[in-house]
């Protein structure tokens, strides 16, 4: 059962423990219509490298196709540009966060960027809580994160995708689903 909480923020997400999973969520956001300047994902550097890495030779997919092609689209924050190479690249705007070792791309991505370097103070909980989501949900991803998963969230366009996606993201392996 999906949880659900008395936020407004209209924000689906959830958590990946793998590539495979977050791939097959992204891939059907994609296929039901949302682009990449819908989908939010957030990881670690670390789980970044791991999942994603320059070395990967199976970096086939559309999450991770990119991993060298469309770096110049994405924004560093306190760190060079170097530091987004990887699969996020593929999904539009991309901010790496070096103090924060985050990589995040998608609206969030665009709301830091705006917001610059002294508007990070909060950490990612401070982002996630300034994007709408309730801080227990953000404090929950945020140890998830750490931990090397992968938040992947959207606003749906109706209840019909949320009902959808509460199911495919469940047998996706997807954890912590709340809208």
């Amino acid at each position: 059962m999906m949880n659900r909480t008395d936020s407004d923020s209209g924000m689906m997400t959830a958590m990946f423990r793998d590539r495979e999973s977050a791939e097959r969520a992204y891939n059907e956001l994609r296929a039901r219509g949302y682009d990449n300047d819908d989908i939010n994902v957030v990881m670690s550097d670390d789980a970044r490298k791991r999942h994603f890495g320059d070395d990967d030779a199976d970096d086939t997919t559309e999450l991770g196709n990119k991993s060298l092609e469309g770096t110049g689209a994405g924004s560093a924050i306190g760190g060079t540009l170097g530091a987004i190479v990887g699969a996020v690249a593929a999904i539009g705007t991309s901010v790496a966060i070096p103090g924060l070792g985050l990589v995040v791309a998608g609206p969030l991505a665009a709301g830091l960027a705006g917001a610059g370097a002294g508007g990070l103070t909060g950490g990612l909980i401070g982002a996630l809580v300034g994007a709408g989501i309730p801080e227990e949900r953000a404090k929950v991803y945020e140890s998830g994160v750490q931990e090397g998963n992968i938040v992947i969230g959207f606003k749906p366009r109706s209840q019909d995708d949320v009902r959808h996606f509460e199911s495919h993201f469940q047998s996706n392996r997807g954890e912590h689903v709340y809208y």
